[in-house]
């Protein structure tokens, strides 16, 4: 294993509890499913991914993964979150406050309001918490959602 990829791992454990749920939004890995499974058993929690573009076969297919899917409608502590590898430009109940979550861009694009881009490459290769997100979320409310309460 490359050193980035222990770093990877490390990074990861340092975050994740053995308990705990982690969405992963795309772009695992380009490796063969016994390679990946044998990655996704190094890493902590519960762990489902949402596809990305770069997923082949084989880790769409590795074990390790408790689900594989494009696409995710999330509810979580009352607000709706939409899960997808690829940023929307409109997205699902986007007008009543649900959020979008993607990767794909690498931190270079400038998302729409409650649009977060947390691949590792915009979240300083770590995964993003649910605190943390909560938390940037609540901080770039638009200034009229803010007014009002």
């Amino acid at each position: 294993m490359r050193v980035q990829d222990e770093a990877l791992v490390e990074f990861w454990n340092d975050t994740v509890g053995p308990e705990d749920i982690v969405w992963h939004l795309g772009d695992f890995a380009r490796a063969g499913s016994a390679a990946v499974g044998a990655l996704l058993s190094r890493l902590n929690g519960t762990k489902h991914l949402v596809i990305g573009n770069n997923d082949a076969a084989g880790t769409i297919s590795a074990k390790g993964w408790t689900s594989t899917q494009h696409y995710v409608e999330l509810p979580v502590e009352g607000r709706l979150f939409i899960l997808c590898h690829h940023p929307f430009l409109t997205w699902n109940q986007m007008s009543k406050g649900s959020i979008n979550l993607h990767g794909h861009s690498h931190g270079r694009l400038r998302g729409a309001t409650r649009q977060y881009d947390i691949g590792v490459g915009a979240s300083k290769y770590r995964p993003v918490g649910l605190d943390q997100l909560l938390a940037t979320v609540s901080s770039r409310r638009p200034a009229a959602a803010r007014n009002s309460t």
